[in-house]
This record gives C-alpha cells, sequence and structure tokens, in this order.
C-alpha cells in the first residue's frame, strides 16, 4: 500500500517571480513572454492548467524552497505568442529536488498546510482585520483620498491569514516567512505585530500632519 507522504509528492512546473509571493486562495495575474516560460504555459494549458511560484530573492540571487500553486483561470494570447494569465492561488508546496532546469525548471514537491488550530482563532482574526482596517483609515487620512477594503475579507482565520499576508505590499520577505508558517495563529500573531507597528507609525504621521496645519 502507498504511503500518504508518496501520494503529497508530484512534480510541478516552476516559475520564480522577483519578490513576488502568492497566497492560497489570491489571485496573480502576469505576463508572459520569456521564450521557456511560453513553452510552460502552452504545456500545462493541456494539462491541469498548474504550475509552482516561487519568490526570488534578486538581493541574495536566491529562490525559496517554499512556494504556492497557481492554477491559470483565464489566459489571452497575444501577437508573438506573448500571453496575459489570470491565476488564483491554491494549496502550498515545498521543493525537495529539482527534477529538470530545461527548458523551465519543473521540481519534484510535497504539499504543506498548516496544522490543525488548538484553540478558537476568530477572535484573534477579528484583531487582525481590525487593525488592517485601521492602518487603512489612516493612510486614507494621510494621503487624503479614500482606500477602500473589499467587502469579501475572509472570515476563515487560515483564509483570513492569507488574506492579510498578501496585502502587505513591497515587504516580500517578510511575506514569504508568513507563506512558510504552518501555524495559523502565529501567522495571526505575526500579521497583528506587523499590523500594530504600521498603524501606530501612521497614527503619529497623523498627528504631525494636522499639528502643522
Amino acid at each position: 500500500m502507498a504511503s500518504s507522504s508518496s501520494v503529497a509528492v508530484r512534480e510541478l512546473p516552476l516559475f520564480p517571480l522577483p519578490e513576488v509571493v502568492l497566497f492560497p486562495g489570491r489571485p496573480l495575474p502576469l505576463q508572459i513572454f520569456e521564450f521557456r516560460y511560453r513553452i510552460m504555459m502552452n504545456t500545462i494549458l493541456e494539462g491541469d492548467r498548474r504550475f509552482g511560484v516561487l519568490m526570488w530573492d534578486p538581493n541574495q540571487n536566491k529562490v525559496s524552497a517554499v512556494g504556492c500553486c497557481a492554477e491559470v483561470i483565464h489566459c489571452q494570447r497575444l501577437p508573438d505568442d506573448r500571453m496575459k494569465i489570470m491565476t488564483i492561488g491554491q494549496q502550498r508546496f515545498r521543493v525537495l529536488d529539482a527534477v529538470r532546469e530545461k527548458p523551465y525548471l519543473v521540481g519534484l514537491v510535497e504539499w504543506i498546510e498548516d496544522e490543525p488550530p488548538q484553540k478558537d482563532l476568530r477572535p484573534l482574526g477579528k484583531d487582525v482585520e481590525q487593525l488592517l482596517r485601521d492602518v487603512v483609515r489612516l493612510s486614507s487620512k494621510l494621503m487624503d483620498q479614500p482606500i477602500d477594503l473589499p467587502e469579501d475579507i475572509p472570515s476563515l482565520p487560515t483564509e483570513l491569514s492569507y488574506w492579510v499576508a498578501s496585502y502587505l505590499y513591497g515587504a516580500a520577505t517578510e511575506q514569504q516567512t508568513l507563506l512558510e508558517l504552518q501555524d495559523t495563529a502565529a501567522r495571526l500573531e505575526r500579521e497583528t505585530e506587523i499590523l500594530t507597528s504600521t498603524r501606530n507609525h501612521l497614527a503619529a504621521r497623523t498627528v504631525l500632519k494636522d499639528t502643522l496645519k
């Protein structure tokens, strides 16, 4: 009888992207123009339409070992065989080994999931959501322009933790750390720290702005 681990391991085409971290359930639009990735997309569109997104750190010239599977949900073909695709994040994975590197990278991966929670995480999730709303409200006030959060913010703690992590634009290294965590509570607690620090910083700037008026 096959072990459970063998069922969870598969080959997956891999797409390293500079400072891009994809999370489960989150959209990622891409323009495909490099020849090797056009080959990759044409291949996966004939199969299960899935590939792995890995964050590439250009400063360290290093590709992360943990990424997120992306599923192509829409493809628009452009002149010169270029493509515009829309993808949605699926399961997270860890790369175990490189199967081949030409014409594009293919890895042997295992799926990873969060451990079952040991407590009710909904109160922590509510705190994180409120902090995010505070940050958006203060940012809107500082920039003198409305910033609207979408109405469909996830209510389930794990989905919410991915949603908030995807909202941390410009902090790819921090996002990668959040992606690799396999504990929803730890992810929400780290997001609480980040958002609290951001809120306090924005609040201080808001006070200064009001004082200088």
